[in-house]
Parts: C-alpha cells; structure tokens; sequence
C-alpha cells in the first residue's frame, strides 16, 4: 500500500509557511510558478530528506538516474497532517473533512516487480560530437554481435561491456543505445536502464525499442504513469508480445492513481469552495457582530430595564458565544451595596462577559418573569441558557463561579 498523501503526481507540495507550491510539470519541464522552483530547490537544501517524501518519488528517481547520491531518509515525527486550518486572521477554523480525505488517501498498487533504485555511478556514454569513421562502424557491430552472444549465454554484465565498446566506437547509433538499456533492465538497473533509453530517444525519436525499455524501467521504479505512456507509444511504433504483458501489469496501476487524482482534483475544488464561502460569510458578518458587540458595552456593567432590553442583550451575548451574567439586586439591599462595587469591577476585569444589572423595583416584569425571591441574585447565561446560579453577596463563589463558566 503506497500512501500517495492525496498528491499523486506532485499536484501540489507545501513548504513551510505555506508560501509556495509547484506542480509536477513545472519542475520536470524547467518552468517556475511564482518562483516556485527556487524556493523548492532552497528547501531541499536546507532539508535534503524531504525528497524521500513519497509525493516527490519521480524527482528522487530522476535525480538518481543522473548519478546523484541521495542522503539517507531523516527520522520524522510528522505523523498525522492535522486537518485544523487557521486562516489570515489567526483564527482556528473548523474543519470541513474534506482536508483529511485529500492528504491521506491511500492507493493499494501490485508493486511486485518494482525494485530499489540503482544508484551507480552513470555508465560510459559516447561522445556524440564525434564523426564515425566506416571501419569504426563495422568495429561497433563486432563488439554488438559479441554482446548478443554473450547476452545468449547469460552473460549480462560481459555483454554491458561489449555493448559500451560498440558505443563508444558508433555514438550514433540508438539501437546500440537501447540494446544495451535492454540489458540494463535485466540487470535490474532500471536507472542505468532509462539513460541509456533517453540516449536512444535522443539520436531516434522513434526508437520503439528506446520507449518500450524505458517504459519497462520506470514501471520497475514504480512511475506507473509514466511508464504506460512510454509502452503506449512503444506499441504503435512496433507492437510485440512483451510490450502487451508489460502494459498488462503497469495499466491497472495507473488507472488507479488516474481515479486517485480525480478524486483529489474534486475534493481540493469542494475544499476551496466552501473554504470561499466560509471568507463570504465571516466577510458579510463582521459589520453585524461590531454592531452586537458595540451594544455589549465591553468591560462595563450594563442596566436592564425592560424584557425586551434583556432579550436583546442575551441575545447578542449569545451570537458572541459570550457568557453573560444577570444580577438582581434593590436599592434598599444592604447586601446589594455591599457586592455591587466588587460586580463593577468584575466586569473590568473580564471584558469578553456580559454584566448585566436589574434593579427589582424599576424592572418588576424581568424581576416576575425569572422568579425573584431574593436579593442579591446572581444568574450565569450561556447561549439562552441558565448555567448555574448564586444567591447571596457571596464574593468567593461569585468569582469561582466565573472562572469556571468564563
């Protein structure tokens, strides 16, 4: 099972900050986005390990195909990529699910046959500047013709060798360098393997024998994809039996991490737009909570004279997820003097609750409605909803009772 973190094919790679991101065909074909490229570049120097990140397996097998020595894999604590996404205002947002169904999808492969990846130094090239001589030519095809003997004889590595006079006696020749690719595939050297095929390429765009090997050498490093597409075009170039296996074992592989992108391409989209729609609304509701939160009075005991004017305030105490506290108290309540100063303090000291006041004589109806029998009273809102209560000037249970409710 290959976890494919929900980017197959390198749709999109995150470095810190989240700052950049880079699509596959702009580091493979040279072009940047956004400077993209440098800073992925900047971060590989600075992390070297994180081209072992199984998103970046096409990148670290091209690199090893070029003769690059790869550092060891770094031990990471990584683990589980939280789906919690805090926006611009630094405001933890809630999750929508989808985040999750993107980075940790998995795509269960057959990868059988696929095997470490050869990281040898590159093998002797020719030199295609030189000009190849007729004797040169008839030499190349001796040094071929004892290749194929000793291939015959399962000699593979003393047929490498013949094969490498030949190309350095004929550097034209991409039938020399195909053959010899062939070989290195058998080797399992799929790196050696795919050189040598881009060599063929290079010398004969039409090389069926260049596509077919490579193809074969890339599904052995596990590049369904690109594996099926070089089979495919080796296959109408000259079809023959061993490329209609090989595309038998690399198709059903690539057709999944085709659904696999499709469902990332989907779910990122989905993820976007209700991402765009949770900024619409926070967008249309910043104006409507300044309103509510001005008529709050921060920081300040606010008097309730009516039903209504309480309703408001809970009310816009609730849209604010604020608690909010109802004290009863009488003008006449020695009690009631002796806890109000400390109430007015309280609510300097905690500006994101409500403190709210009513006075049992001039609001008789509030007083009715929420059965006073006694002053002073104490009532802890949240949400519309009575939490807990404390009847007395009891100034410790008072302050405990807002530490645990605040």
């Amino acid at each position: 099972m290959i976890t494919l973190l929900g980017c197959v094919g390198v749709r999109q790679f995150e470095i810190p900050a989240r700052t950049r991101s880079f699509e596959r065909g702009d580091i493979r074909h040279g072009r940047s986005k956004d400077s993209g490229a440098e800073a992925f570049i900047d971060e590989c120097k600075s992390n070297p390990s994180i081209v072992h990140d199984p998103s970046l397996r096409f990148f670290k097998n091209y690199l090893q195909s070029l003769g690059a020595h790869i550092p060891p894999k770094a031990k990471s604590n990584m683990g589980h990529f939280s789906s919690d996404s805090t926006e611009d205002d630094g405001v933890k947002k809630p999750d929508d699910g989808l985040e999750d169904d993107i980075l940790e999808s998995d795509v269960e492969l057959d990868n059988t046959d696929v095997v470490e990846p050869d990281n040898n130094p590159p093998q002797k090239m020719g030199d295609p500047s030189v000009e190849v001589s007729e004797d040169n030519q008839d030499a190349a095809q001796v040094s071929k013709s004892k290749a194929m003997v000793a291939l015959s004889e399962g000699e593979l590595d003393e047929a490498i060798d013949h094969l490498t006079e030949a190309i350095i006696l004929n550097p034209h020749s991409a039938i020399l360098y195909a053959t010899r690719a062939g070989v290195f595939a058998k080797l399992k050297k799929p790196n050696a393997a795919i050189r040598d095929a881009d060599a063929a390429l290079q010398i004969n765009p039409d090389s069926a024998k260049g596509y077919k090997v490579r193809g074969m050498a890339r599904a052995m490093l596990g590049l369904w994809e690109e594996a099926a597409n070089d089979l495919h075009v080796a296959s109408k170039l000259d079809y023959d039996e061993e490329i209609g296996l090989a595309l038998k074992r690399v198709e059903p592989n690539a057709h999944k991490i085709e659904e696999h992108r499709r469902k990332y391409e989907r779910l990122l989209k989905e993820s976007e737009r209700k991402k765009s729609e949770r900024i619409k609304q926070r967008q249309h509701s910043k104006p409507e909570d300044a309103d509510v939160k001005s008529a709050l009075n921060d920081g300040q005991v606010i008097g309730i004279h009516s039903t209504s004017e309480l309703e408001s305030k809970l009310n816009a105490a609730s849209k604010l997820s604020r608690l909010a506290i109802l004290y009863f108290t009488a003008t006449w309540c020695g009690p009631c003097r002796f806890i109000s100063p400390l109430y007015t303090s309280l609510a300097g000291k905690h500006p994101n609750i409500v403190f709210l006041k009513v006075d049992i004589d001039e609001a008789r109806d509030v007083a009715s409605r929420w059965n006073i029998s006694s002053v002073p009273t104490f009532f802890f809102i949240k949400n519309g909803k009575e939490v807990d209560k404390v009847v007395g000037a009891d100034k410790s249970s008072l302050e405990r009772k807002i530490a645990e409710h605040s």
